[in-house]
């Protein structure tokens, strides 16, 4: 027999090629043939970790709001760079970075947002907003869309400690698309934003108050009493913005204006970033409308007050930098953990001179009331003290620590010390030596506090909730004072405020919030894990944070 070497018969080829063009048919309708991974991860932890049963599908109709983010470029760069903004001895101090000069440099290529935006878009799914940042691209699109896009499967899950389920995907998401996207955000309901404001309690021990509100609580302006006390600077053409995940009625902050017999002379202007409604007349917004409440009296004579509203932190974070109108930014809301995709747009606020607050929390424990976003290092957390005035409207007292108010080395170990609080940390303050501490000031948080919501006015609401805006029209005083001077806006808190911490002249610049502890941290003289480096000081302290 003669024994073929080298050559096939044609029925063999033919054989082969059916079987191939079978096998490439197979792969293309099981699933993508050039999936690309996204950069960082989407599946929840309890689902990862089989710790929540799946009980469903997800309706395939469901629609559901996502967030698309590219990666920025050039990260170390920028953190070179934020370094010399913010070092007095830098020929860039203060010469703060424009939106599209940080797009140019920081942000994703217009090529690169263009195809994901085009790809999104191909894909079946509406395009709802793009950025100038060009960070991020906002979509709509059902269950059954966004699973064939992302590669998934959208299950429901029962929460493991809350009585309802979650949608989660299945397995992390992935694109037949070559261009890196950083993470999809709205793709899982798990952990829901929360407010920080903490309503009336019965039983919780109270002091007679030193307010100007009914039974002594503290209203607005007892706060800039205290921590102003002139009359000189009202934040005259400052813009301050508001980060809120659920709509306001503007008529409780006409009410609490009314019932306090003051003014309300500063236009509030709601942007919704993604379609989410602003304006609601039936909703719970206790914290919407007392950021805006006390924002606008610690600064009665601001251009305006922004409050953006959006479903998602992110879509109301890139607004507030994309914008970059308002200088003074403040958010008294918690919500799921999502460093890859927050952190950048930190940086970014940095980089144009954009100061962010927000609340460091309470219960006592990162843990327990939060931790995100108070943990990242290129914000300023602010905690919780009591705060005692020389009577109603007047001036700073005594103050102590609030045994509610969170603090801590940050949860996350990623998150590291920066260099200007290390010099800080000591065996009595607790704090750690590698890791992130929080708070970094504070300003009165205790169950004294006078606000209108719901169409009603009561007293006796707590939490750092109301310390974040008093202290970001605190700001805008300061960046009153800064453009009066032909200055540039003070930006990125925390290098400035534990520069004036470890001055000799620390007493004139802060109030030392020294007595009582919260959860396992005491306050003690300087830094601490319960007020951080204390509150301001009046004039002295925006003096010091314009001229430094």
């Amino acid at each position: 027999m003669r024994q073929q070497t080298g050559r096939v018969s044609r029925a063999t080829r033919r054989r082969t090629t059916f079987l191939a063009a079978t096998a490439l048919l197979a792969s293309l309708a099981s699933g993508p043939v050039f999936a690309k991974a996204l950069l960082s991860t989407h599946v929840p932890e309890v689902v990862a970790q089989h710790l929540a049963r799946a009980v469903g599908v997800a309706d395939p109709n469901l629609h559901l709001e996502l967030d698309v983010a590219l990666p920025m470029r050039d990260q170390a760069g920028l953190d070179a760079l934020l370094q010399r903004l913010y070092d007095p001895a830098s020929p860039l101090y203060r010469h703060y970075l424009s939106v599209a000069q940080f797009t140019d440099r920081f942000g994703p290529t217009a090529k690169d947002y263009a195809r994901l935006a085009d790809f999104l878009r191909t894909s079946g799914l509406t395009i709802k907003g793009l950025s100038a940042n060009r960070y991020m691209v906002e979509v709509d699109g059902t269950a059954a869309d966004i699973e064939r896009v992302f590669h998934v499967r959208l299950n429901l899950y029962q929460h493991p400690t809350e009585s309802r389920t979650f949608v989660a995907p299945d397995r992390e998401p992935t694109l037949d698309l070559d261009v890196p996207v950083l993470h999809v955000t709205g793709l899982d309901d798990f952990q829901r934003a929360t407010p920080r404001v903490i309503a009336p309690q019965n039983g919780v021990k109270r002091s007679k108050g030193t307010g100007s509100g009914p039974g002594g609580d503290y209203i607005g302006s007892d706060m800039r009493a205290a921590y102003y006390g002139g009359s000189a600077l009202t934040g005259q053409g400052q813009s301050l913005g508001l980060m809120e995940l659920e709509g306001y009625n503007v008529a409780d902050v006409q009410l609490y204006f009314t019932t306090v017999d003051q003014p309300l002379n500063v236009p509030v202007n709601g942007i919704s970033t993604d379609g989410t409604a602003v304006s609601c007349t039936k909703c719970n917004d206790a914290e919407q409308v007392l950021d805006i409440e006390y924002a606008i009296s610690m600064a009665p004579g601001l251009q305006q007050v922004q409050v953006y509203v959006g479903k998602h932190a992110e879509s109301v974070l890139n607004a507030m930098a994309s914008d970059n109108t308002s200088k003074q930014l403040s958010t008294s809301w918690g919500w799921r953990e999502n460093f890859a995709t927050d952190d950048p747009l930190f940086k970014e606020m940095a980089a144009q001179g954009q100061s962010f607050l927000t609340a460091s929390g309470d219960y006592s424990s990162l843990k327990e009331s939060g931790p995100w976003p108070e943990e990242d290092a290129n914000l300023t957390g602010v905690g919780g003290t009591d705060l005692v005035t020389n009577g109603a409207g007047g001036s700073w007292a005594a103050e102590s620590g609030w045994n509610d108010s969170a603090g801590g080395p940050s949860l996350d170990k990623k998150i590291k010390i920066e260099s200007y609080q290390l010099p800080f940390i000591n065996k009595q303050n607790q704090g750690s030596h590698t890791l992130r501490n929080v708070p970094d000031i504070a300003a009165n948080s205790d169950f004294d506090f006078f606000i209108c919501h719901n169409n009603k006015c009561n007293g006796g609401w707590a939490g750092t909730s109301f310390a974040s805006p008093i202290l970001a029209g605190y700001v805008a005083l300061a960046n009153e004072q800064a453009a009066n001077g032909g200055g540039e806006t003070v930006g990125f808190l925390n290098p400035a405020l534990y520069a004036l911490g470890n001055r000799k002249t620390y007493d004139k610049d802060y109030h030392d919030a020294i007595g009582h502890k919260s959860g396992v941290y005491k306050t003690v003289k300087g830094f601490d894990l319960v007020t951080g480096l204390g509150s301001p000081n009046g004039q002295n302290m925006i003096d010091a944070l314009v001229g430094q």
